[in-house]
């Protein structure tokens, strides 16, 4: 009697195991389905296109996982044809859901009340998966058990860490391996984007059939190398009647061959008196008003780059600040597991405050990559002070790349959206009128910028 049971329950198992294997499930597939958010709390109704979101464990040993949020193309839209693309934010230390997913280029916008949610018109979902990761542990929801890793991260763990992440989260979304795969990213991930680009291009060598199919990145208002951030940033306040005279000469003495990651003593002092001429300002769009002038400019000078702490603050950075810390909508993105004590931030102090390593320039990176034949885009808008164009154009001239198409206007409609130039292995295209976070001053604009990434075409002329 006992063998007959026995075996009647073995053949139940055999063919509840065979139904699950026949509808495609496997272990990936219900970590998956955990992930899946259902609704997020004040969303519109119907909005036609999946969303996941989780941890990926990068470190057992000190148990750093990292969050990520990935808004998939809508139905209509073909979404399993559309390749996959990773943004990351910078600071170091601020959040990829605060501003690329939240107030950028994500599908959602959070309304002012910070407890509703509406849709992006211009959302880069509608031509690509999105992959919003808060990294590096310690940042958003990223969490460490071990709290000295928040003293200690710098670029090389940053990098590290990322890489772990997208070899787990392939394994936990298949579906995605050999897909054409970008990064993109602004502002401090002009670091992490390349140093990560380089890692899987490095790691993917002698592969036949690669399961990160890396093709290209893409960077904004990027930090790329010190002393040409640095010349071209005192250059673009001097133009644009920001600083005296003497002041800028002060600059170009006292910072030009330092550090913009461990300043001198002396081009702080630089950094305090720039700062004082250019009054109530906001640097990161200096042709629009700042949601609240004081405390704007206060925590300007706060962070690890002495004029790059926070990223653009027309209030949106408030709403998602609200918004995230609300328990029902932690629930919903699955976010918050180890319920720690302190609120969430859009940016953390700690790991901002206390970076440990960076190279002075990523300049050799791109070297590598172009050689390689990736896709190098970068892209600035006009009116950011932190990370100004001069700053970009010095950097990319740095390169001394040869140009396959000369300085151009790009349009929009009959207007100029901006301009671009063509070298060979990278294109330069600026935004007019946008400041340190593009899509959110010309999301139209930065619209075209991205389907024409996508395409590999050159901006309508």
């Amino acid at each position: 009697m006992g063998y007959q049971v026995q075996s009647i329950l073995c053949a139940i198992c055999i063919l509840w195991l065979n139904s699950f294997v026949g509808i495609g499930y496997s272990l990936s597939n219900l970590d998956q389905e955990r992930d899946r958010i259902t609704y997020l709390p004040g969303q519109p109704q119907n909005v036609g296109f999946n969303q996941y979101s989780g941890y990926i464990t990068v470190n057992q040993q000190s148990g750093r996982a990292l969050f990520y949020w990935l808004t998939e193309a809508p139905a209509y839209r073909g979404p399993d044809s559309r390749p996959l693309v990773l943004w990351l934010n910078g600071g170091p230390g601020c959040s990829s859901v605060a501003y690329g997913a939240a107030e950028e280029i994500g599908p959602f916008r959070i309304n002012s009340d910070g407890k509703t949610l509406y849709l992006n018109p211009y959302s880069w979902n509608k031509l690509a998966n999105l992959l919003f990761l808060e990294s590096p542990a310690g940042v958003g929801f990223s969490y460490s058990n071990t709290s000295s890793d928040l003293y200690t991260v710098g670029d090389q763990r940053t990098a590290e860490d990322a890489y772990a992440f997208l070899v787990g989260w392939f394994e936990r979304f298949p579906q995605y391996k050999y897909r054409d795969f970008y990064i993109a990213g602004e502002s401090y991930a002009g670091h992490y984007v390349p140093q990560l680009s380089q890692i899987i291009y490095q790691r993917n060598k002698g592969i036949q059939n690669p399961v990160i199919n890396f093709k290209g990145f893409m960077v904004g208002n990027a930090v790329t190398d010190d002393y040409h951030d640095y010349i071209g940033t005192f250059e673009y306040w001097w133009t644009h009647g920001l600083i005296s005279d003497s002041t800028y000469k002060i600059l170009r003495r006292t910072c030009d061959l330092g550090s913009s990651t461990h300043p001198s003593s002396d081009c702080v002092k630089s950094l305090d008196l720039a700062d004082k001429e250019m009054g109530n300002i906001d640097p990161y769009s200096i042709y629009t008003r700042p949601c609240n002038s004081a405390s704007s400019l206060r925590r300007r000078l706060r962070g690890h780059y002495p004029w790059m702490s926070r990223a653009y603050d027309p209030c949106t950075e408030r709403y998602s600040e609200i918004y995230f810390n609300l328990p029902e909508v932690q629930n919903a993105l699955h976010a918050n597991v180890t319920r720690i004590s302190y609120p969430w931030q859009s940016c953390s102090d700690i790991v901002g405050n206390y970076w440990a390593d960076t190279p002075l320039s990523v300049l050799p990176i791109y070297q590598e990559l172009i050689a390689a034949g990736h896709r190098i885009w970068v892209f600035s808008g006009d009116t950011d002070a932190v990370v100004p164009v001069t700053a970009t154009r010095y950097s990319i001239d740095a390169l001394k790349l040869p140009t396959i198409t000369k300085w151009y206007p790009w349009y929009d409609n009959g207007k100029v959206g901006g301009w671009s130039q063509v070298y060979k292995g990278l294109t330069l295209v600026t935004v007019t009128g946008a400041g340190h976070e593009v899509p959110l001053h010309r999301p139209r604009q930065a619209f075209i910028l991205f389907r024409s990434f996508l395409e590999n075409k050159p901006m309508p002329s």
